[in-house]
């Protein structure tokens, strides 16, 4: 690979012999990763693939896996370069928390926390990029998450709205990209010598406004994927130094991870305490976390939380979708109808005034005309609310996701809407007449499936 002249004479400069191991990584195979989700049933074919884990994520492990798999629609997987797993790791969440993913697209890290808050909890996850918000979008609905509301704000309009407010805070920060490099080279076009200290200003702005937002006693994780130490040691010095409450938490080092590099800021001997992530001292891309704690004792003052806000007829509806499943309520949310579509809302979700705001909640489906029509988002959370569901097998799954209407062995006793699963995975609706299936997948995510382009 042919790195830009100057990135090579930083790197020699900042190495010295260890450069020539560094740059000779570049030429090595990209590592492909993937992670299952805690939630999801694991298939035979998961069970094929998940024969080398990453060592420091439980749920993590080395091998690609095909983005038109039923096990990835389904949001039982999500592919992901192995390295990038020790950001979550390290961001691990506790049950109930209130988190926030505030540079969150295409979704990654925002799976990875969802798999340790177990349904639990707040996750307020934050794409300022409207053209990127969709797929953060995409991904969180696979997942099948009833915690989760999706924001397409800035972080001071988000600052404004939820100071004090966050047990945990994860800023995976825009960056020059140096540590994609190998896996994307188109990275290096954009690249020039005054680039990282360009995305420095930026990430010093969107980390002031990320602390205004970290209650006492938080916990705020940053990372990027560049090796440039304006990005990450000297942008952890500027914070120790801005916001004295700030402090340094030891990240441990495994799988070849290294210190940070007090040398290559302002010599402050904590910054040992983050972690580098070198692609010729492990298997993986380049990055760089530290994880920090808020010691400030300052008391905020409780926010109202959301509340229900159904007409009475369209609660009956819903009731009556609800006993037509053999399920009674979807616990720790809020009911909010947004003109015909209902959405769960997470209970602990304040009330905001301007935040724009992209996905209140999970979709749970469309008023019609004296009906109920669930949603696609529904069906794939709905094994954590032990939903009954219809199994199907992969013939007739093909058949489901290519928009077929298709015929069951058995008739089933009572027409009406049906999880349909596959493996042990939800998969979407379907409403069943007698021995028919008629296909409720939803028509932009249609495609033609076979034996061939589905396998794990």
């Amino acid at each position: 690979m042919q790195l830009p002249a100057e990135f090579m004479t930083k790197y020699e400069r900042l190495l010295g012999d260890q450069a020539a191991a560094f740059f000779a990584a570049f030429d090595a195979p990209v590592e492909k990763g993937f992670r299952v989700n805690p939630a999801k049933a694991v298939t035979p074919a998961m069970r094929v693939k998940m024969t080398s884990a990453v060592s420091y994520s439980p749920i993590g492990y080395y091998g690609r896996v095909n983005g038109n798999a039923m096990e990835h629609l389904a949001g039982a997987v999500y592919s992901q370069e192995p390295s990038a797993m020790t950001v979550g790791e390290v961001a691990r969440p506790q049950l109930n928390e209130r988190v926030l993913d505030l540079c969150a697209a295409p979704g990654g890290k925002t799976t990875h926390l969802l798999s340790y808050l177990r349904q639990t909890g707040l996750l307020v996850t934050n794409e300022i990029n409207p053209k990127r918000v969709t797929a953060l979008g995409d991904n969180v609905e696979r997942y099948g998450a009833l915690n989760t509301v999706i924001t397409n704000a800035t972080p001071a309009a988000l600052a404004k709205e939820l100071a004090g407010f966050f047990d945990r805070i994860l800023v995976d920060a825009p960056c020059s990209g140096e540590g994609m490099f190998r896996k994307d080279p188109a990275a290096m076009q954009y690249w020039t010598s005054d680039y990282p200290a360009e995305c420095a200003t930026r990430q010093r702005e969107i980390l002031t406004e990320a602390v205004k937002m970290l209650k006492p006693g938080g916990y705020l994780i940053y990372s990027t994927c560049t090796f440039a130490p304006e990005e990450d040691e000297q942008m952890m010095a500027w914070l120790l130094k801005t916001y004295p409450q700030l402090k340094l938490e030891p990240i441990e080092k495994t799988a070849g991870m290294v210190d940070g590099r007090p040398e290559w800021a302002d010599g402050n001997p904590e910054l040992k305490k983050a972690a580098r992530l070198f692609p010729h001292l492990m298997r993986g891309e380049g990055h760089f976390i530290a994880k920090l704690v808020n010691t400030d004792e300052t008391t905020v003052k409780p926010q109202k939380t959301v509340r229900d806000n159904l007409t009475p007829a369209q609660r009956q509806l819903w009731q009556q979708f609800l006993t037509s499943q053999g399920v009674t309520a979807i616990p720790n949310v809020a009911l909010q109808a947004h003109g015909e579509q209902l959405y769960a809302v997470p209970a602990m979700m304040p009330v905001t005034r301007k935040l724009k705001v992209f996905r209140p909640g999970t979709q749970l489906g469309t008023f019609k005309k004296k009906r109920f029509e669930p949603s696609y988002a529904l069906a794939l959370a709905s094994d954590s609310l032990d939903w009954p569901q219809l199994a199907i097998d992969h013939e007739q799954w093909q058949r489901y996701v290519h928009g077929e209407t298709f015929q069951l062995t058995t008739a089933v006793t009572t027409n009406g809407f049906r999880v349909l699963s596959c493996d042990g995975l939800p998969v979407g609706f379907g409403k069943a007449v007698g021995a028919t299936v008629k296909n409720f997948f939803p028509k932009g995510l249609r495609f033609l499936a076979t034996n061939e382009n589905t396998q794990l």
